[in-house]
């Protein structure tokens, strides 16, 4: 009788306007008091040893790597680079802001980051420029979901860890789907500028691009350093995320010369602010995971499954299904927290690997950075672009569809995805 009920007050508390984190643990506390063998105490105490993990490290490092780009400036440096390329294309600074959103990933696997640090730049020069404030705010949302696509991503870190997969494996895999999902968005707008007219900019020179290029390299290593360390296992992800942001402390002060002392306090709190809202309902998750044990839910789902699906094709469908409806009110992590090791056992049942499923989840999720209610990027880039939800949510959904086909495409066709990282480390699969 419980559970229901659970699951009563989880909806109720959500659509009242209660953050997600404190809905996670509050229906944690109150199930856990409401089962005769658990202490109370064992709330909290989860809640700590669901954070004290070498790996989740990674998540405010990356997002320090993330701010410490835009604070100094590397993700201008980013932008004039990626306008020398397809600039001079119909709707040319609409193709550099997914452009430079698939470089920010490379660097800092941080969506909400690139959102606020690009959107800031991109959002006013395309309104001023003729682009409506829809499709503004809609690109620059829907291309910072690249950003946990594309390694490195903080996602697939947790992931990795939930499930003892190859964090290496899993950023290889990512690399196909979110060059996809960037070229599929690019053809889009393409299409979107013959009709609407959009500028272009004059072709970069060949001495311009050099120019453009050679200041950007020391930006560009990053993901080259980062992804080659990981696969390699010169170091862990965690020590990836420490490597990241060093090396952007380092280019920004010395080689730039953008970064300064002055700005670190900002800098840091902005990382703590942003780190503690996902480390939170981590924590929280990990709580109420305590809970679904209890119930035996993993259990529970094997046996549903097995019983009345035949199909994986039907398994994964119901899947992306439902992780599409759980990331528009939850973000990624706590979600995986939840709900990855309900279905991974059943996964394996069906044959389905577990690097595959891992991928399709951050696919589908991250749909979720542009979906209310939750719609984390989508928040943003409305709020610069100053244009309300309703507006910038219709806008978003031309391109949400470029993700889904992407995503169905690596469901149903893995090879697809696997075919890169195969031929460059087979050792990894």
């Amino acid at each position: 009788m419980i559970g229901p009920l659970l699951v009563g007050l989880f909806v109720i508390l959500m659509i009242i306007g209660i953050p997600i984190a404190f809905v996670i643990g509050i229906v944690a506390m109150l199930g856990i008091m409401n089962v005769p063998y658990i202490p109370e105490v064992t709330v909290p105490v989860k809640m700590l040893n669901g954070l004290d993990s070498f790996v989740l490290i990674a998540v405010p490092l990356f997002i320090l790597a993330a701010n410490l780009m835009n604070s100094g400036q590397i993700s201008q440096k980013l932008i004039d680079f990626s306008l020398s390329i397809v600039g001079h294309i119909r709707g040319g600074l609409a193709h550099a802001n997914i452009l430079v959103s698939m470089l920010f990933a490379g660097v800092s696997g941080a969506s909400q980051a690139d959102t606020a640090g690009v959107g800031k730049i991109l959002i006013p020069n395309m309104k001023k420029q003729g682009y409506d404030k829809e499709n503004a705010v809609a690109i620059t949302a829907a291309s910072s979901t690249i950003g946990v696509v594309i390694p490195p991503s903080i996602p697939m870190i947790i992931y990795a860890g939930l499930t003892n997969v190859s964090v290496g494996a899993l950023f290889i895999v990512g690399i196909i789907p979110g060059v996809l999902i960037g070229l599929g968005m690019m053809t889009l707008i393409y299409m979107l500028a013959l009709k609407k007219g959009y500028p272009t900019y004059q072709r970069a020179s060949l001495k311009n691009f050099t120019k453009q290029l050679i200041d950007t390299i020391p930006a560009m290593m990053t993901p080259v350093i980062l992804i080659g360390g990981i696969i390699t296992g010169i170091f862990t992800a965690t020590e990836a995320a420490a490597f990241a942001s060093l090396y952007t402390v380092l280019i920004g002060m010395f080689v730039y010369k953008t970064l300064k002392i002055k700005d670190f306090p900002r800098i840091l709190i902005d990382t703590i602010t942003l780190s503690s809202l996902s480390l939170f309902a981590l924590a929280a998750a990990n709580a109420l995971g305590e809970l679904m044990s209890y119930y035996q839910l993993s259990a529970w789902a094997n046996q549903f499954f097995t019983e009345n699906i035949d199909s994986k094709w039907v398994f994964l469908l119901i899947i992306i299904a439902f992780f599409l409806f759980i990331g528009t009110f939850m973000d990624a992590i706590p979600a995986m927290i939840l709900f990855v090791p309900v279905i991974l056992p059943v996964a394996i049942t069906f044959e389905i690997d577990p690097i595959l499923l891992g991928i399709i989840t951050v696919i589908t999720l991250a749909v979720g950075l542009v979906t209310p209610p939750y719609g984390l990027c989508l928040l943003l880039a409305a709020k610069i672009g100053k244009l309300s939800i309703e507006r910038s949510f219709g806008a978003v959904l031309p391109y949400i569809a470029i993700i889904l086909v992407v995503l169905f495409g690596i469901a149903f066709f893995p090879e697809i995805a696997f075919y890169l990282p195969e031929k460059i480390s087979p050792d990894l699969f």
